[in-house]
């Protein structure tokens, strides 16, 4: 599933390409046809993220909201759009770009009460500026352990595996640990690396986590081959030596989620 920095990417990119002009809406499928035609040929206002949610805005306080979920993609490509292929949910087209959703979990238009009633429902997302002390005063105060939590979208909205994974080591907290035994600084600087590290995801769309000390040609090791890409510590690394001590590093289950952490840095 698409973590949050590849959402706020994707809005940024509707927007670049669609915002300010009528855009023509269709869903060639068919699944997506009522709603498809609300918005048809109304002006794209914006998009923004909340998490793993999209929300593209229309003239009218109109909300296309799409979760991508595990399988669905979202293309923005720039020249005008050419014979559908596969299963198309959604398209937007303007003479200058085209973007194709595929498989999403949901697509739907919204009116402001009800995206408001979503935003409710989801946490802190460190890529919005949102204020964190509530969502952190949550964690310090629950028996579960600090890697379920992490993943908990009503408490930090857009962290999935990999940046939950990545954060903990980069903290040295175990994924087991529960969340009111991490101390307060420790949260804090956790949310603050989160920021980080998301923000420079939606630059450069991947994920990478390891400190300069750690790359390729600082280690003299090839890079990391990987359909997610980036250069990581532990995630999809289980059984590897730890970049840092030479650990092997472990693999378990967290709430029904594989969790990896080197047994050493991560006491």
């Amino acid at each position: 599933m698409p973590e949050g920095h590849t959402i706020h990417r994707l809005a940024g990119q509707i927007a670049d390409a669609f915002g300010g002009g009528p855009v023509a809406v269709t869903s060639p499928q068919g699944r997506f046809a009522a709603g498809a035609a609300v918005v048809d040929g109304v002006r794209l206002h914006a998009a923004q993220a909340h998490g793993k949610h999209l929300f593209v805005e229309f003239a009218g306080r109109r909300w296309v909201h799409v979760h991508l979920g595990l399988y669905g993609k979202f293309d923005v490509v720039g020249g005008p759009a050419g014979p559908v292929r596969g299963e198309v949910r959604m398209r937007l087209a303007t003479p200058a770009a085209h973007a194709d959703l595929r498989g999403p979990t949901v697509c739907e238009v919204l009116g402001d009460e009800e995206k408001a009633a979503i935003h409710t429902r989801l946490g802190a997302d460190p890529l919005r500026g949102d204020d964190p002390t509530a969502a952190l005063e949550r964690v310090g105060r629950s028996r579960t352990p600090v890697g379920v939590l992490l993943m908990d979208q009503t408490v930090l909205a857009g962290v999935g595996n990999v940046y939950r994974a990545e954060a903990l080591f980069r903290a040295g907290v175990d994924p087991a640990r529960p969340g009111r035994s991490v101390p307060a600084p420790v949260l804090a600087a956790i949310w603050d690396d989160l920021v980080k590290l998301m923000t420079t995801g939606v630059a450069t769309g991947r994920i990478d986590t390891v400190r300069p000390e750690h790359e390729p040609d600082a280690m003299g090791r090839p890079p990391r081959v990987d359909d997610h890409g980036g250069e990581v510590y532990v995630y999809r690394r289980a059984g590897q030596p730890c970049l840092v001590c030479g650990t092997e590093v472990r693999a378990g289950t967290a709430a029904a989620r594989n969790v990896f952490w080197c047994p050493r840095c991560q006491r």
